[in-house]
């Protein structure tokens, strides 16, 4: 029986060899992430195509889709709801003849920006007019079914739909959407008496370009230069005068409790701002003033300031809140601010540190009942965090991370402390191992989680799976008893092609004589222009 072992093993070992041989890989890396898109840079793109997925690092899922390319680099969005940040290295593997030569791996030198992507005719060919048609989309079916031996049943369908369309047959005219579906399935005799249907509707706008600086927007759509307003209802206007630019919105805000459409709600403000961009600098300043009324009255009134900036490896972001409008009519409050920098020392190291204060937005018509016991409970929740990445070998990375979280009154305090190990292209089984560490104390809880995660690719880009294990520790302040948790999980994702993703995933969670099997199902349909 052991020879028979040993057959399978060098017939193994030989096929993995085989496959290696048979793709060439051509590494590139991130050198810019805006809201919708993710620019890499490449030596060369000859062997990439649009429609090509790219991997993070080592990673064995797809994580990056090209939508565009240039000679140099590729305009990419993300999927698989990966994390991408500037100066991941990113892979793009390639099938090769096996009569061909093996080709080395090219060094990637260090990259240049590329410039944000806005429609102006320094970006387009002059032959094809300054708009052209680029679509790119998502449609996604998952279920979550969770049976228990203890609990009653839980079943939950859902639906996803995004979409971005530029330009739609070379017009003017462009639409963004984003909707989510959700139905909640529930026993016969269940007691619940909420909504079990619910569909949010997060982005459905149409844009028109008047000309290649000038846009009007009208729909419900959260505007990329300040994304902390949240949506409006409405018509919103742009207009750049070079690296200036002017904006005005007026709509409404969606409603508080199923985010309808609310008529109530008025809102309008404007913003003004500067955008630079050189070789290896990009920066973008906002700062504008917005109203928002309840029924007439002024509910509230407030200026805001956004910085984005990158200079070479160093990246800075800033965003702040002052409301205008008080109890007495004329007072100022610091309603949020957050700043952060990240700094990519070398390939193989980088830093993060953020700081952020804030406070609960005061509506003074909506909440005017409570209006006392708000600004009595007035404190704010400040928080800093700091991260660090460092990668010693090339397969290898580790890192970690602690944030920490008080409050003038000592409540709502908390310590989060996390690190993670991952190691990829394990020799002799190949794939992904990672292992992560968390440690939570808060006023009310302290917890500690232990996860092993073990990935690897089983039919080159066409079928991954997934094991895991996580173990949670946690302890009520309101009671000395130890809790624990355990987690047994696995997952298999099918690339039925280029375009296709199904995916499914097992759970057994255990706490004391409770068992729960979790499953959770997905369906992605992809879609692009061509």
């Amino acid at each position: 029986m052991k020879r028979y072992q040993r057959i399978l093993s060098i017939f193994l070992l030989l096929f993995i060899w085989q496959q290696s041989r048979a793709q060439q890989t051509q590494q590139g890396q991130v050198s810019f992430v805006t809201s919708q898109n993710v620019y890499v840079k490449f030596d060369n793109t000859e062997v990439i195509k649009v429609g090509d997925s790219l991997r993070i690092g080592a990673d064995n899922k797809p994580c990056l889709l090209v939508d565009d390319k240039s000679s140099t680099s590729a305009v990419c969005t993300v999927i698989n709801d990966c994390t991408v940040a500037k100066g991941d290295e990113v892979v793009h593997t390639t099938k090769k003849s096996t009569q061909s030569k093996d080709v080395d791996v090219v060094e990637t030198p260090q990259p240049t920006r590329p410039k944000p992507v806005r429609s102006t005719s320094e970006n387009t060919n002059e032959t094809s007019g300054p708009f052209q048609e680029k679509i790119r989309g998502r449609i996604s079916a998952s279920s979550y079914n969770q049976f228990s031996d203890v609990r009653e049943d839980r079943h939950r369908i859902m639906s996803r739909f995004s979409m971005t369309a530029d330009n739609i047959g070379d017009s003017r005219f462009s639409t963004e959407a984003y909707l989510n579906y959700r139905n909640v399935i529930l026993p016969e005799d269940s007691n619940f008496t909420g909504r079990t249907s619910m569909l949010n509707i997060f982005n459905l706008s149409v844009r028109y370009d008047i000309d290649t600086t000038f846009t009007a927007t009208l729909g419900r759509k959260i505007n990329p230069k300040a994304p902390s307003l949240g949506a409006n209802d409405g018509l919103q206007l742009e207009k750049y005068f070079g690296n200036f630019y002017v904006g005005a919105m007026g709509g409404f805000r969606p409603d508080f409790f199923d985010f309808g459409f609310n008529s109530d709600l008025l809102q309008y403000g404007g913003y003004l701002g500067i955008e630079t961009k050189g070789d290896d600098t990009y920066s973008q300043t906002t700062v504008g003033v917005k109203q928002q009324t309840n029924n007439g009255a002024t509910d509230r009134m407030y200026t805001y300031l956004q910085h984005n900036s990158f200079i070479g490896d160093l990246n800075l972001f800033g965003s702040m809140e002052l409301d205008l409008y008080g109890n007495q009519g004329s007072e100022t409050r610091l309603t949020n601010m957050y700043v952060s920098a990240r700094y990519r020392f070398s390939r193989a190291f980088d830093l993060m540190v953020s700081y952020d204060t804030r406070k609960r937005v005061i509506f003074y018509e909506t909440f005017k009942t409570e209006i006392e016991q708000l600004l009595d409970d007035d404190f704010a929740r400040q928080g800093v965090r700091i991260r660090a990445n460092i990668r010693p070998l090339k397969y290898v990375r580790f890192g970690g991370s602690y944030a920490t979280r008080f409050q003038e009154n000592d409540l709502n305090k908390s310590d989060n402390i996390n690190g993670y190990i991952s190691w990829s292209k394990i020799p002799a089984i190949d794939g992904r191992f990672n292992f992560n560490y968390n440690r939570n104390e808060s006023n009310y809880l302290e917890s500690s989680i232990l996860s092993f995660r073990y990935s690897r690719e089983i039919i080159d880009r066409k079928l991954d799976g997934e094991l895991y294990y996580r173990m949670a520790d946690y302890t009520y302040a309101s009671s000395t008893q130890e809790r624990q948790q355990s987690y047994y999980g696995a997952s298999i994702s099918w690339n039925i092609s280029r375009t296709w993703l199904f995916s499914i995933n097992g759970e057994l969670s255990q706490f004391e004589e409770e068992n729960n099997y979790r499953f959770y199902t997905r369906l992605i349909k992809r879609f692009y222009s061509k």
